[in-house]
């Protein structure tokens, strides 16, 4: 059979691979973050295409957290930020949370029609593809885009998932797959640092966000499914389980590298402002 991969971004976007397709929502500043956060902690987690739909699906619940931002902006009723920094130090994770993006949590929800939905940011990228290989012979890896952006730190991540699917026996379905691989699958996480919402973090205040998912590389060796609206979570021993356990001892170590960039990685140019 046949197995390839895409990558694209926007929520838009997603209706092209509701047939035959599993779809990884990637999200790194901050929607798929957040919620993998969420999900690790043990909280149950619920993201919600828009702020309306997160009101409305707060009321099925018993004092939920009410999280997200809209434009920039946390709305009126919600208790906290987008942020995965501050969900780590709470300890009230008897409360699920309902989450909202201005894109992020867009794409999961589109996502809904797929063959399967996961979450992909930089705290689990090396294990999905692993995962993936065994299960879904088509795989759709989609950037949220931000204001029509496909932001660095997107790109990165998709860039990470994908390489890790061509390197066991992917095709790519796009030249823009190609040149996004080969532009940063060896790239640092740092690489992002030119990004718009990084200087939208930097801009607001939220530098505890930013340090955060920098410094959080690949420390979660789980899946994350969204099924019937919730994000789960499949630890490595049961994603990676029987055969395929031995099949990843045996593939090649993560492209990705943790910290340092490779000689062969350089920044892209960006256009004089």
């Amino acid at each position: 059979m046949k197995t390839s991969v895409i990558i694209d971004y926007l929520p838009d976007s997603v209706w092209r691979y509701k047939q035959g397709w599993a779809v990884v929502a990637v999200d790194v500043i901050r929607a798929t973050t957040t919620a993998v956060t969420a999900a690790a902690t043990g909280r149950r987690c619920y993201p919600a295409p828009s702020v309306e739909a997160a009101l409305d699906l707060a009321k099925k619940f018993d004092n939920p957290v009410l999280a997200g931002e809209f434009s920039g902006e946390v709305p009126a009723a919600f208790e906290m930020d987008n942020s995965p920094s501050q969900l780590i130090v709470r300890t009230d994770i008897h409360r699920p949370l309902v989450l909202v993006s201005s894109s992020g949590t867009r794409v999961i929800h589109e996502a809904a029609g797929c063959e399967a939905t996961y979450l992909g940011c930089f705290r689990n990228h090396s294990i999905l593809a692993a995962y993936l290989a065994a299960r879904h012979p088509r795989v759709a890896v989609i950037g949220a885009g931000t204001k029509g952006e496909f932001r660095e730190e997107d790109q990165i991540c998709c860039a990470w998932i994908a390489a890790g699917l061509l390197s066991r026996g992917y095709s790519p379905e796009s030249l823009d797959t190609v040149e996004i691989v080969n532009r940063w699958r060896s790239a640092p996480p740092q690489a992002c640092l030119p990004s718009s919402s990084v200087g939208f973090l930097k801009r607001t205040g939220r530098h505890g966000d930013l340090e955060f998912i920098l410094n959080h590389i690949d420390d979660l060796r789980a899946v994350f499914p969204v099924e019937d609206g919730e994000v789960k979570m499949i630890p490595e021993a049961q994603a990676l389980a029987g055969k395929m356990a031995d099949d990843a001892r045996r593939s090649p170590a993560p492209l990705a590298p943790k910290h340092a960039p490779s000689p062969g990685w350089a920044p892209a140019k960006r256009p004089a402002a």
